[in-house]
């Protein structure tokens, strides 16, 4: 039972009573931070109270006089100025922590209408490896997916990854000038990787040459002439006036500031590839590259044979390359339908939102404008090619059809928020206004100098040697630990199956445990600590409850058909009850603003309180075999509890550490 949820469904009744419109007020029942309160205080009053212009206490007692939980809780107590505090019956206590030990689910409440959701997560671009940028997407996106499944809806995962795009162009055009044949027959994808990168940065340095640097000067000249007639009108005799002077004249100069400190970056850079002895001789031959790399694009999408030819060489490789790595991280989809699927369906896009009236040509490309948005989006190019905007539309177009979804996710970084607004708006004017679309954002991930985490070369950190690196660290740490023992218990090979379970499950909590829309900073010491919120903490939480069951040669299963002996009479009994009945709270909390550190928190609280419960509660040494049967009950619920939490997060556990 999810209790939160019955709970506020009867002061839902109650709140309709006193006033018609105060149902909404319900959501104000929440579980106490405090257990000298309750476990669960609804501050519903005051506001009511407001409202019928009376004192929040007499509403108190009005809403308790109409409140039915007999069956759930001792009699609701008034504290301060109107707050209701709920403290659930022992024994109803310990009937669901019985229920909850016999089914196979722990006890979950489903949701009261399952829907069909589209979960579009990871979504990498294939011609090159992926890196840390794609590890948020990834583990949030299998976290939303689990938790939902588990609360009985209907989760089509689909990795829309990018196998069509300009990065295909510059791997073609890399190869017809740059490649290394011996390294193609030989190392694949490493070539066209190093390929990409190749013409990723002759192609950044004309950008920057070409374009962004004339801006910023022009920019910077016009921010000097702004500050410039400030200067110049600093006699003003209104207080008010001076004062907002003073704000635009410091506002100026931290503009102009910020400007000068970009073109110093910008000139750096461009010196740095001028000064590269492998990148400096090719700036002059490929000055054009940018539109080189379009132009072999075009050609991909037009059909050109050779181009056609070398992408369906190439993409089979990538797409091992990016298999591995889900692979090692346990991820799977249910489908892989890639930008090049919706190919042959773009034209037909355009076409229809054409007919409806929806495209206006600007500049030669077809637009779609949506009020209260500046900026176009744009279906087709001026020289015919589509965009992502257009593979987008045919995405939604083909899951409304083939899926029928209530909810389509997309789980991508917040540097997207203006697409999806746009995609939305314009996919709901198309005729998509009864499915609810979601951008699923999150925040960067950051090196320990606070900024977006990369290499000392400046490129993103692979995610292969990341991971690597996570599991190298935990075996040291599995391997000191257990040799600090008098007799050390693990093999070689149970060393290096925990490091890679503790390795890669650091990595996923980390990024788990924090609120998505953050940034947060990535430190392989901070995430493999063994206290904390971390998954090491927890995995080793979960190691040391199954660890009781092994040194009293006790089997779990079996223990269950002793339930009716199951007593709760301790404080720290109870605490650890109350959280174990909370499992469905905190999935109903994910799912309904799709953050899974409210999974995290959660079961670090468990932890926490299963912490206290073994400092104050023996368990094999209990006073009574009833007794001892009792908390190993509890002891059998909270691990399972733990390694269910952790499953749904991506996170596999450790019998032993």
């Amino acid at each position: 039972m999810n209790i939160l949820a019955e709970l506020r469904s009867r002061f839902c009744i109650a709140l309709a009573k006193l006033d018609g419109s105060a149902e909404q007020l319900a959501d104000m029942v929440l579980p106490s931070q405090d257990a000298k309160f309750g476990d669960y205080q609804a501050n519903c009053a005051m506001p009511l109270g407001k409202t019928l212009g009376k004192p929040p206490r007499e509403i108190a007692q009005q809403l308790v006089a109409l409140l039915d939980v007999a069956d759930l809780c001792a009699e609701p107590q008034i504290a301060g100025p109107g707050f209701i505090n709920l403290r659930l019956r022992d024994e109803f206590l310990m009937a669901q922590i019985q229920q909850a030990l016999v089914a196979s689910d722990l006890g979950i409440t489903p949701a009261d209408q399952p829907q069909t959701f589209v979960l579009d997560y990871s979504s990498p671009n294939v011609a090159k490896p992926m890196h840390v940028g794609h590890i948020r997407s990834t583990v949030i996106g299998v976290a939303l997916d689990r938790v939902l499944r588990a609360l009985g809806h209907r989760v089509i995962s689909d990795n829309h990854i990018g196998d069509w795009g300009t990065q295909f162009g510059m791997i073609i055009y890399g190869y017809k000038h740059f490649a290394d044949q011996a390294a193609i027959a030989s190392h694949l994808v490493d070539e066209l990787s190093r390929l990409y990168r190749l013409v990723n940065q002759l192609v950044d340095y004309q950008e920057t040459k070409n374009r962004k640097l004339p801006d910023i000067e022009k920019r910077i000249v016009d921010e000097a002439h702004c500050l410039d007639r400030l200067h110049d009108s600093t006699e003003l005799e209104d207080p008010r006036e001076r004062e907002e002077h003073a704000k635009r004249l410091q506002s100026s100069e931290n503009t102009l500031a910020e400007l000068r400190k970009e073109l110093a970056d910008m000139r750096r850079k461009l010196a740095a590839v001028e000064g590269d002895p492998q990148l400096s001789p090719l700036l002059a031959d490929h000055s054009a590259i940018g539109a080189a790399v379009l132009a072999e694009t075009a050609a991909l999408h037009a059909g050109d044979a050779t181009n056609r030819s070398l992408w369906e060489r190439f993409l089979p490789a990538c797409l091992e390359s990016m298999n591995e790595i889900y692979r090692r991280l346990g991820v799977t989809f249910d489908f892989t339908l890639g930008e090049s699927f919706y190919e042959d369906r773009l034209a037909e896009v355009v076409a229809d939102l054409a007919s409806q009236g929806l495209v206006t040509e600007s500049d030669g490309a077809k637009c779609v404008f949506l009020e209260g948005v500046d900026a176009p989006f744009i279906v087709q190019k001026s020289d015919g090619a589509f965009l992502y905007a257009t593979t987008d539309l045919a995405t939604i177009q083909y899951r409304a059809s083939e899926w029928k979804p209530q909810t389509i996710l997309y789980v991508v970084d917040h540097r997207q928020s203006l697409h999806f607004e746009q995609l939305f708006a314009t996919a709901r004017k198309w005729g998509f206004d009864q499915i609810r679309f979601e951008h699923v954002s999150f925040g960067t991930v950051l090196g320990e100098d606070g900024r977006p985490f990369k290499t000392r070369s400046g490129s993103a950190v692979g995610l292969g040697g990341l991971l690597d690196e996570a599991i190298e660290r935990a075996h040291a740490i599995v391997s000191a630990n257990d040799d600090a023992r008098e007799s050390p218990l693990l093999s070689p090979s149970e060393r290096r199956q925990i490091a890679e379970r503790v390795g890669i499950g650091a990595i996923k909590y980390a990024d788990l445990s924090h609120n998505r829309t953050s940034d947060y900073v990535f430190s392989y010491d901070k995430m493999l600590a063994m206290q904390g919120n971390t998954a090491a903490y927890m995995q080793y939480s979960y190691a040391r409850v199954r660890s009781i069951f092994a040194k009293g040669e006790i089997n779990a299963e079996s223990l269950r058909g002793r339930v009716s002996e199951l007593g709760i009479q301790h404080p720290a009994e109870r605490a650890l009850a109350l959280a174990l009945l909370q499992l469905s709270e905190a999935l109903a909390r994910v799912s309904t603003d799709f953050r899974p550190n409210h999974l995290t928190a959660y079961l670090y609280d468990l932890a926490s309180k299963y912490s206290s419960f073994f400092e104050n509660c023996p368990v094999l040494k209990a006073e009574t075999d009833k007794l001892r049967t009792s908390r190993l009950l509890l002891c059998d619920l909270t691990a399972r509890t733990i390694g269910y939490g952790l499953q749904l997060l991506g996170i596999e556990v450790v019998e032993r550490m």
